[in-house]
Formats: C-alpha cells, sequence, structure tokens
C-alpha cells in the first residue's frame, strides 16, 4: 500500500512538473512569435534601408556631373549678367547733390568735360542713378552713379578714356570711372588684381 501512494505521489508530481512545462512551453511559444514577428519587422526595415542606400549611391555616382552642370549653369548666368551690364559705367567720387535733380542732364554736361571726348550724337541714357541706400552718404563717402548708356559705343568710350587718363577730377575730387560687371566677376577681377600686386 505505501509503494502504490509513493507511486501515485510520484506520477501526481510529475503531472504538475509537465503542467508546469507546457505553461512554460506555451510562454517560449508566444515570445518565439513576437520574436519571429520583430524580424520580420526588421528585415522590412533592412529592405527599406538598402533601397534607401541604394538611392543615395546613384545620387553619389551623378553628383560629379550634377556639379559640374551646376558650374557650368553659374558660368553662363555670370556670362548673361554680365552682357545685360555691358551698357553700364560706374563713376565713383561725384560729390552727393551735385547732380540736383536732373542726373542724366548732369552727365550729359560732365561727361565731355572729364574724358575731353566729342560725342556725336550726343550722350543718351536709358537710366542713371545713384547706387545704395540715402544714409550710406552721410558717411562723408558719396555713393556712386550707375549710368546706362543708349549706345554701347559710348559707355566703351567712356571706360575707355577713364583708362587712359587714370583719376579725373572735379572741383578737387577724384573721379573715377569704371564698367559695370556680376559680383561672381567683380570679385574673380579682385582677386587677378591681388594676385598681381602681391
Amino acid at each position: 500500500m505505501e509503494a502504490t501512494d509513493r507511486i501515485l505521489q510520484e506520477i501526481t508530481a510529475v503531472g504538475r512538473r509537465l503542467e508546469a512545462m507546457d505553461s512554460t512551453t506555451s510562454d517560449l511559444t508566444v515570445v518565439s512569435t513576437s520574436i519571429r514577428a520583430d524580424i520580420a519587422g526588421f528585415r522590412e526595415t533592412v529592405t527599406d534601408l538598402v533601397r534607401c542606400l541604394m538611392t543615395v549611391e546613384d545620387y553619389v555616382v551623378a553628383l560629379p556631373d550634377q556639379e559640374a552642370e551646376l558650374r557650368s549653369l553659374r558660368a553662363k548666368v555670370t556670362d548673361l549678367e554680365d552682357r545685360s551690364l555691358r551698357d553700364n559705367v560706374r563713376h565713383f567720387g561725384i560729390p552727393e547733390q551735385k547732380e540736383g535733380s536732373d542726373i542724366k542732364t548732369f552727365l550729359k554736361n560732365l561727361l565731355p568735360e572729364l574724358t575731353g571726348l566729342d560725342f556725336s550724337p550726343f550722350l543718351e541714357f536709358q537710366r542713371a542713378h545713384r547706387i545704395g541706400p540715402l544714409h550710406k552718404a552721410t558717411s562723408g563717402k558719396p555713393r556712386p552713379i550707375i549710368a546706362c548708356f543708349l549706345r554701347h559705343k559710348q559707355a566703351c568710350q567712356i571706360i575707355s578714356a577713364a583708362k587712359s587718363q587714370g583719376l579725373c577730377s572735379l572741383e578737387g575730387q577724384e573721379i573715377r570711372m569704371a564698367a559695370d560687371f556680376s559680383s561672381i566677376t567683380n570679385e574673380k577681377r579682385k582677386a587677378s588684381w591681388l594676385s598681381v600686386h602681391n
């Protein structure tokens, strides 16, 4: 009888252990399912990352061509801007308010005097005005006057005369005249001038 009770107790204990193992197995199955779902999610993420990486690599491969194209476009825009400014002449050093209310008439009278040129036909401008905000005029340095000539030839004559004569003078004030260029061309010209004079 004691042996039978002992066997029954062992069987009961084994049953409990089996139930515990079933519960553990069930928990492991849930964990395994969750891990599989996470792995599937990671695979999707890795696939997306690989696609993104391939796209970035394509962009990197195309970058030198795009940079070359951008440089070419910048050069073309700069050239177009310089061409659009070729009829302009900048006048530096003319005292503020000296031009009065009619800046074009002022320049028509002033430029033959400064350059010693006899313009025929007479000088004509598309437009002429001071450059920069008015508050700069109070700093003691007059704002430049920019004049857009109606005839390109006359703009060239003014610039050529300015180069050959150097600085001109108006009532003791030094006047300088120069061609108008884009900011990029001005920077290049400045860098070139500095490299030659340093």
